[in-house]
């Protein structure tokens, strides 16, 4: 469910790069996150409750008695409960570039919008842990100078990741030179 990509990354027809046909010039282009990050995401929720379920229940059942072991239930609740809701997290996630800053979009109850200027960035790193190189995954984490400003876009593809790493270290060398 991507709304851009880097396949329109130069001029097209007129319009400027990721701009789609009927968006105005004023309002952003979002990108919305890679599909693989909530299967990755759900995988581990699936393995780590699991194991917390089995666990649970094979302790309280052969040290408390087959009553208590229906504790067990408690974590397969929460795996149940958590499917829905990491989809609707992952669904929040997305980012958009603009002329002069990066805008970063997240949450559900709790929605929260970064703005980073591009002149503000000192440092844009790609890093990828085992399991999301093992799902085809990246994350960008921006540096600025105010430590509490500082913002990541998780689970894109390297392509991507690299792509826009590229682009904002370029954008940032280029508004930073006039300060």
């Amino acid at each position: 469910m991507e709304t851009g990509t880097s396949e329109n990354a130069g001029q097209t027809a007129g319009r400027p790069a990721g701009r789609a046909a009927g968006v105005p010039a004023d309002e952003p282009v979002w990108i919305a996150l890679p599909k693989g990050l909530l299967r990755m995401r759900r995988l581990l929720l699936v393995v780590w409750l699991g194991l917390l379920t089995l666990a649970t229940g094979l302790l309280l059942g052969l040290f408390a008695g087959p009553v208590w072991a229906a504790f067990a239930l408690l974590p397969l609740a929460a795996l149940l409960w958590g499917w829905p809701m990491l989809g609707r997290n992952w669904r929040s996630w997305r980012y958009a570039e603009r002329a002069d800053d990066l805008l970063i979009s997240r949450g559900v109850l709790w929605h929260e919008e970064t703005v980073v200027p591009y002149g503000r960035m000192q440092l844009v790193e790609v890093t990828s842990g085992p399991v999301e190189r093992h799902f085809g995954l990246a994350s960008v984490q921006l540096h600025t100078a105010a430590a509490a400003t500082d913002a990541r876009i998780p689970g894109l593809v390297p392509a991507e990741a690299e792509r826009l790493r590229d682009r904002l270290t370029e954008l940032g060398e280029a508004r930073s030179a006039g300060l």
